[in-house]
C-alpha cells in the first residue's frame, strides 16, 4: 500500500465511505489495509488509533501530516491518524477483479418502483450489460444498491419507495445479460438487486443521550441469545450507544462505547444484561427481553466461554467434562431467566430471536417503540443492509456429532414446555415452533 497523505473526516459525512471497523485495543496499520483489500476497496485510512474506514474514493481536504500523529493501539512506533484525522493508503495491490460482483451481496429480484428515476437516481445504459459492470458503476458512484434492468443499469438507497422486503419469484428476472451468458440481467419491469460494498451511512452515526434519561430499560437475555447482535442493532437503528450492567473490554473495544459507563449513568438508550432474580429486575423500569432457541442459546454461550465473542470451543472442551455440567447448570437458568423477568419486569416487550432473524424490519420497529423513540424507516431500512455488524460467527461450527444427550434433551424439552406456558398464560405467542427437537 501507498500512504497518500492526512487528510480531514467528519462524522456526519464520511471521507471513505465504505465499511469501516474497530478496534480500540488491537488495530494495526496493515490490519486496516488487509481488512479493506480483502473486501475489494482502494483506499483505507486510519483514524484516532483505532478506527479503520474504506473506500473507493476520497472525499475530503488535504491537511499537515502533524494532524495524523495518533499512535495505533495495537502497534507501537506506527501512527494511525488523528482526531477526525484519516491517514490514507492506496492499496496498489487491490486487484480490479475483487472489486466484481463477488463481493457483492445478491438481494433478490423485485418489481419495477413507481418514480424509479426518484427510487434509484443514478443510472446508465449499458448495451454489454453484466452484474460486475452495474456492480462496479454504482460502487463507483458511491451508492449501496445496484438494480439491473436489462440493459439500464440503476443505483440508489433502500427508501419506501423501494425497501426490498418484497421479493419476486426470480425466475421473472431471469432474462440473460447481454455482456454475460451465463448470468442474468433482469427486466424493464423486474430488477435484479445487489448490495454493493458501499456503506450505507444513514445509519451509521451514533452518540450519548444528549439528556440524561432517569428512566432505564433493560436489554435482557440468557447468554447467548443474541444480546450483543441486539445492542447493534439498537445503536443503528436508533443513533445512541447501548450501556451495560457489566464492563466487557472486548466489547468496548470493538465500538460500544457505552459498555465503560455506570449501567445507571442515563446516558444510553438500554442496558444490557443477564440477570435474574426479583431485586436486579425490579431495578429497571422496563425491558426488551429476548429469547431464543435452548439448543442454540446453549450452544453460542458455550462457544463464548470456551472460545470468545467471535471464536469456538475446541473439540476436548464438547467432549469433555465441561460441556454436560455447563448444560447441567445453565439449562434450568434459561427457563427461570424468561419467567423471573415475566413475573417482576415492568413493561416487558418479549422478541424472539428467531423473529428478529426472520423479520428485522417489524420486530425492530417494536423494539425501538419501547425505548420511546421515533425511528425514521429510511433509518431501519439502512439497518437491514448492515444488520451483521463485528460480533457474528461464520455459523455455530458444524460439529461432527449431536452433543446434547437424549437426558439433556429430556430436561431441556421440559423447560421449553415451561416457558411456552408461562408465555400463553399472558396472552403472548409461545415459544416458535422450532424449539421442539425433531
Amino acid at each position: 500500500a501507498k500512504y497518500i497523505g492526512c487528510y480531514v473526516d467528519n462524522t456526519r459525512r464520511r471521507t471513505l465511505r465504505g465499511v469501516s471497523f474497530f478496534d480500540y485495543k488491537k488495530m494495526t496499520v496493515f490490519r486496516c489495509q488487509d481488512n479493506c483489500a480483502e473486501r475489494g476497496y482502494l483506499y483505507a485510512g486510519l483514524e484516532f488509533g483505532a478506527e479503520c474506514y474504506c473506500g473507493h474514493k476520497v472525499q475530503a481536504a488535504n491537511v499537515s501530516e502533524a494532524e495524523c500523529g495518533m499512535a495505533c493501539k495495537g502497534e507501537r512506533g506506527n501512527t494511525c491518524g488523528g482526531v477526525n484525522r484519516l491517514a490514507i493508503y492506496r492499496l496498489e495491490l487491490a486487484q480490479e477483479s475483487a472489486r466484481r460482483y463477488g463481493s457483492a451481496i445478491f438481494r433478490g429480484c423485485f418489481r419495477r418502483p413507481d418514480n424509479v428515476s426518484i427510487a434509484l437516481p443514478a443510472s446508465q445504459t449499458m448495451l454489454n450489460m453484466s452484474v460486475d459492470k452495474c456492480v462496479d458503476f454504482c460502487t463507483e458512484k458511491e451508492y449501496p444498491l445496484s438494480a439491473l434492468a436489462g440493459t439500464a443499469c440503476r443505483c440508489g438507497f433502500p427508501t419506501s419507495l423501494f425497501t426490498l422486503h418484497e421479493r419476486e419469484d426470480e425466475q421473472l428476472c431471469a432474462q440473460r445479460c447481454a455482456g454475460e451468458e451465463y448470468e442474468s440481467c433482469g427486466t424493464a419491469d423486474y430488477f435484479l438487486v445487489y448490495q454493493t460494498q458501499v456503506q450505507d451511512n444513514r445509519c451509521m452515526d451514533r452518540r450519548f443521550l444528549p439528556a440524561r434519561s432517569r428512566h432505564v430499560v433493560a436489554l435482557a437475555s440468557f447468554p447467548g441469545a443474541g444480546n450483543t447482535w441486539a445492542r447493534h442493532l439498537i445503536e443503528l437503528a436508533t443513533g445512541f450507544y447501548t450501556g451495560s450492567y457489566y464492563f466487557d473490554g472486548s466489547l468496548y473495544n470493538k465500538g460500544f462505547k457505552g459498555e465503560r459507563d455506570h449501567w445507571r449513568s442515563g446516558r444510553t438508550i438500554c442496558i444490557k444484561t443477564h440477570e435474574s432474580g426479583q431485586k436486579e429486575i425490579e431495578s429497571f423500569d422496563a425491558a426488551i427481553l429476548l429469547i431464543r432457541n435452548p439448543y442454540k442459546a446453549l450452544m453460542a454461550e458455550f462457544n463464548r466461554k470456551y472460545g470468545g465473542h467471535i471464536g469456538f470451543a475446541s473439540h476436548a472442551h464438547w467432549k469433555g467434562k465441561e460441556w454436560p455440567e455447563f448444560v447441567r447448570t445453565y439449562a434450568p437458568w434459561w427457563a427461570t431467566h424468561t419467567l423471573d423477568w415475566l413475573r417482576f419486569g415492568r413493561r416487558v416487550l418479549v422478541v424472539h430471536f428467531e423473529d428478529l432473524k426472520r423479520d428485522l424490519f417489524a420486530q425492530l420497529q417494536r423494539m425501538v417503540g419501547l425505548l420511546g423513540i421515533a425511528a425514521r424507516e429510511d433509518r431501519l431500512l439502512c439497518v437491514e443492509g448492515q444488520k451483521d455488524g463485528n460480533f457474528k460467527r461464520s455459523g455455530l461450527r458444524k460439529l461432527e456429532f449431536d452433543p446434547y444427550t437424549p437426558e439433556m434433551r429430556h430436561a431441556i424439552g421440559g423447560y421449553i414446555k415451561t416457558v411456552d406456558a408461562a408465555l400463553k398464560l399472558r396472552n403472548l405467542s409461545g415459544v416458535p415452533d422450532d424449539y421442539y427437537p425433531r
